[in-house]
């Protein structure tokens, strides 16, 4: 066989072979990687969901303190105290929540669970629709955004679990946790860090609109993800997700974008896998 032909012929099956592989991985990434990652998020979002009505309970005599002073170190110790192993709340325990906060009446935050507490006295009923259903007698979820003490510093952005804290029919106070996205990002990415084969990264984001949220992944994947216009674009014409291919270094890759609407209408997930 002439030489030019046999060449031709190569290209020809590495270009099929790859071209099996990118559909392996989409398939992969639709029927195994998005269902295990709506999996996780609904666990994390029931225990806590759970966990925080418990806690309203149990600091339901708190709130009773008459003396400001008092009641505020009472809450902040319990809140403490629900997240401990085996003193406190099992939903609570190794979950990636970076607060609990105990709510007055008026909406206003009596304490939370740290000394160095910049929540203190906040407003955060007029701030979150959650508190002010909670503090109607409804437990609720939803996002919320809380920003930096620097200006230039950006944003964040929680899932809030909040949950109203009753003395017989009475609404005596609220409780109020918080999983930032970035965590919930690094939570996931370990996970799949995990259960994946060795020498089979997958690396798990979250974005909610022009944001990304992300954990110890490569610089170079980052860049190859982060394009918000292309993304809005693409999920414009494919609401419920797409995939991509992408060459990294050379290499062939895919991911996918695909939304996560239990968390908010432009929440959504992107799987970076490495085609086998």
């Amino acid at each position: 066989m002439p030489w030019g032909i046999l060449l031709l012929s190569l290209a020809v099956l590495a270009g099929c072979e790859d071209s099996a592989a990118v559909e392996r991985t989409e398939r992969l990434l639709r029927d195994v990687d998005l269902p295990r990652v709506r999996e996780l998020v609904d666990q994390d979002l029931a225990h806590h969901q759970a966990g925080v009505v418990k806690a309203a309970a149990k600091l339901m005599p708190g709130f009773a303190v008459r003396d400001p002073a008092k009641r505020e170190t009472q809450l902040r110790s319990a809140l403490r105290i629900l997240q401990q192993p085996k003193k406190g709340i099992d939903e609570f325990v190794a979950s990636p929540m970076s607060f609990l906060a105990a709510i007055g009446v008026d909406g206003v935050v009596i304490a939370r669970d740290r000394e160095t507490d910049r929540m203190k006295g906040q407003d955060f009923k007029t701030r979150f629709e959650v508190v002010r259903q909670a503090l109607g007698g409804a437990a609720a979820t939803g996002l919320g955004e809380f920003y930096a003490n620097d200006p230039k510093a950006p944003s964040s952005w929680s899932i809030l679990f909040a949950a109203p804290s009753l003395r017989g029919d009475e609404v005596v106070g609220a409780v109020l946790a918080g999983i930032p996205l970035s965590r919930l990002a690094q939570r996931l990415s370990r996970q799949f860090r995990v259960e994946q084969k060795a020498g089979s990264p997958v690396w798990v984001y979250l974005y909610k609109g022009k944001r990304l949220f992300y954990w110890d992944t490569p610089p170079e994947v980052d860049a190859l993800v982060r394009d918000p216009v292309a993304r809005a674009q693409r999920l414009a014409a494919s609401p419920a997700g797409y995939t991509e291919k992408v060459r990294l270094q050379g290499e062939l890759q895919v991911y996918g974008v695909f939304p996560l609407a239990l968390l908010g209408p432009d929440v959504g997930m992107i799987i970076f896998r490495t085609p086998e």
